[in-house]
């Protein structure tokens, strides 16, 4: 006869299950395995950002000639980062402006904020990619083990029925083995929620470091005008 506590280990549950559960944790599996995959990446994308973004700006405030710093960053943007890339097009826009002769500061002003919020939008949305799902496994997950775990239960009590004696033994595994979907729906969805609210409050730090950015690049490029 088989001990108890080997009947009642975690893994033995899991293998032992109703087929519907075991469906239900191989999705919550998947689920956890692709959230933590986008976890890791979001991080190093962002931690990657924030160097280029504190880089990039000593380079700026140093007070050298704003076309040198162009014609560098313009060679290869990809190194630079999300807010060179916003200086870049902002500067290339003013340079074409300058070019023309216009000489009114509002027209001279509007293809430079124009080229960067469009850019600024477009950084954005690249570091927003992915937290959508996130968000999604942190909401959606432990339902879907609350599904397993109702299932389970369900299970246990119609085999209960079957039987001439209804004892706490004969139902204890199907409960069991219920409650464990539930435990890893909990476990794909913790994570998901905390690395979301995490990262969603560093792109917005970032977000208003590249909007303040804008502000006062353009009050720059006015003074140089005028």
């Amino acid at each position: 006869m088989q001990p108890v506590q080997d009947e009642m280990s975690i893994f033995s549950l899991i293998v032992n299950a109703s087929a519907p559960v075991q469906i239900v944790m191989l999705i919550l599996l998947a689920i956890s395995v692709v959230s933590w995959t986008y976890i890791i990446s979001k991080r190093l994308t962002l931690k990657r950002t924030q160097t280029q973004t504190r880089e990039f700006e000593n380079a700026f405030w140093k007070g050298g000639d704003l076309s040198s710093l162009h014609q560098s960053i313009s060679r290869n943007t990809e190194e630079h980062g999300a807010l060179a890339r916003i200086f870049e097009a902002g500067m290339s826009e003013f340079m074409k402006a300058r070019r023309t002769g216009n000489t009114d500061i509002n027209t001279l002003m509007e293809g430079p904020n124009r080229a960067m919020r469009a850019t600024y939008q477009r950084e954005l949305d690249l570091l927003d990619s992915r937290l959508n799902f996130l968000a999604s496994a942190g909401s959606v997950s432990p339902y879907i083990g609350l599904l397993g775990t109702v299932w389970g239960i369900m299970h246990s009590f119609i085999g209960l029925s079957t039987t001439q004696q209804a004892t706490l033994a004969a139902v204890a595994p199907g409960i069991a083995e219920a409650l464990i979907a539930t435990a890893i729906g909990l476990f794909a969805a913790i994570p998901a929620v905390i690395a979301y609210n995490h990262f969603s409050n560093d792109i917005d730090k970032l977000a208003n470091r590249f909007d303040s950015f804008i502000d006062e690049f353009l009050n720059i490029l006015q003074r140089q005008v005028r």
